[in-house]
């Protein structure tokens, strides 16, 4: 047994000795690497072809070169100098109040008030004649605005048109060579999809920041012309203009704003979608302004408990408040207390959705509303007109006197027959000044009240009698016009 034992171990060290032989004279073949693989198609944008349920991700998820590599040579940085006396002024906030909705533009420096101010932004080129697109608080009112390329070339660019309402630039430079985006048909948006923005913040070029889409369709105060894209991608000052990538390359937005109370990214950043960039853009370049369609309503969200009294199952729609006499609404019969539920076959799920479907239909056209009245569904075909620019509204203008304030602490004046002509208003009051309950309502100076509880009022003494603390109420619904669009505010009579 023992001599049994001696000849096993002997034959399995001569088999170990054996096959460290084979390892020792083919080393090279172990230790020589593996071969590439195979490099993937490249589709149209530049960007790895693969099925379109696969996204251009690596097995960790979270590599954006191929994306970077085939997009980010087309975004520029931009920088614009302006004379300080024309430079947007920065409107400080009230004392205690905090306005976090603010535009991305970059740092202003000057070392005196005739010194020129200088603003930083980011674009990107989507046409081999040069056109970029960028937004419009970066280069408005700039008296130079220059462009930089991430290969160092730089040129001096013109602005082809300014929209102020969706904050859309589009400017032109002239080169050769030039690297660009190309731009498809929209994409469909899905919410926590990975999304990529590329851009310079604080002046830092091709910065790359990623995260995901948040939510769609966001509306803004103050922009009601825009369904916003919603993310949490890393953005700052000098961002502002550059796009919002998906993982299949298409570009879905311009980054445009965040909400911040710090000024810096908190998590809340806001795109343009490119459906809205791009009509914009043709309207400029086609028109020189961009004509937005108008349907003369006013609309608000549902309650449940609003959608009940209406007899309405759902609190889907959006509830006509007020329908402008005379107007495209009004004469194809649409009335206060409808519920419009589509748009051209579009649902239309709440109130802050329709304005941007109404801004881009094209005036003269018609819009096909189905609509719920009295338990029934009605049809209505209204003509689209061209909505006017009211952007410069009425500034509040300097009492004569000091300012009288209620016990609400509310200050307004009538409208002169001039103002409420330009307005195209038959009766109203201007606010200007709002503080104690009038602030903490919403109201602020500038704003234009119109109605209450659906009244139409004329003058200052008609809002004194319909806001007297005498009245049963405890509060009323006030209908104000802010800078061309209309809302209803709850305002306190004790």
């Amino acid at each position: 047994m023992q001599h049994t034992s001696q000849s096993q171990r002997l034959f399995v060290l001569v088999v170990v000795m054996f096959f460290l032989a084979i390892g020792f004279f083919n080393k090279d073949r172990f230790l020589a690497p593996s071969p590439p693989h195979p490099s993937p198609e490249m589709s149209a944008l530049g960007v790895p072809s693969v099925p379109q349920s696969t996204p251009i991700l690596s097995a960790d998820g979270d590599d954006f070169s191929a994306i970077v590599d085939a997009m980010g040579p087309a975004v520029v940085n931009i920088s614009t100098r302006r004379t300080a006396k024309e430079a947007p002024s920065q409107e400080e906030p009230a004392e205690g109040a905090t306005d976090p909705f603010a535009p991305f533009f970059g740092p202003e420096e000057g070392p005196g008030p005739d010194a020129p101010a200088e603003g930083l932004g980011s674009g990107f080129i989507i046409a081999q004649d040069g056109i970029i697109l960028t937004n419009a608080h970066v280069v408005d009112g700039a008296d130079e605005v220059s462009v930089r390329l991430r290969d160092q070339r730089e040129f001096l660019a013109k602005v082809m048109g300014v929209d102020r309402l969706s904050d859309t630039a589009v400017l032109k430079i002239d080169g050769q060579n030039l690297p660009i985006i190309p731009i498809g048909a929209s994409p469909s948006i899905r919410v926590g999809e990975w999304v990529v923005a590329i851009g310079s913040p604080f002046g830092f070029d091709n910065t790359v920041t990623a995260g995901i889409v948040s939510a769609t369709a966001r509306s803004l105060p103050e922009e009601g012309y825009v369904p916003f894209i919603q993310t949490d991608v890393a953005v700052n000052p000098g961002n502002s203009g550059g796009p919002l990538i998906n993982t299949r390359g298409e570009v879905i937005g311009i980054n445009s704003q965040i909400v911040s109370k710090t000024g810096g990214y908190q998590g809340l950043s806001f795109a343009i979608p490119m459906d809205v960039a791009l009509h914009v853009k043709e309207e400029l370049l086609a028109n020189g302004r961009v004509r937005r369609g108008k349907l003369g309503v006013s609309v608000q969200d549902l309650s449940q408990g609003l959608a009940e009294s209406f007899g309405h199952s759902s609190p889907d729609g959006a509830l006509v408040g007020m329908v402008s006499p005379k107007g495209p609404a009004d004469l194809a019969g649409l009335k206060a207390g409808d519920i419009i539920l589509e748009m051209n076959g579009v649902k239309v799920t709440d109130s802050k959705s329709l304005p941007p479907k109404v801004a881009l239909l094209k005036p003269g056209s018609l819009a096909h509303i189905s609509l719920w009245r009295d338990g029934k569904i009605i049809a209505l075909d209204i003509k689209v007109v061209e909505l006017e620019d009211t952007t410069r509204g009425v500034e509040p203008q300097e009492p004569q006197d000091p300012t009288t304030t209620d016990h609400l602490g509310l200050g307004t004046r009538s409208l002169s027959p001039e103002e409420l002509k330009a307005l195209a208003l038959d009766g109203g009051v201007l606010v200007e000044q709002a503080v104690g309950s009038a602030k903490k309502a919403g109201l602020r100076a500038g704003d234009i009240i119109v109605a209450v509880n659906g009244d139409r009022i004329q003058d200052q003494k008609d809002l004194k009698d319909r806001l007297s603390p005498k009245k049963e109420k405890d509060s009323v619904a006030l209908l104000i016009q802010r800078q061309g669009d209309t809302l209803f505010l709850p305002f306190p009579l004790h």
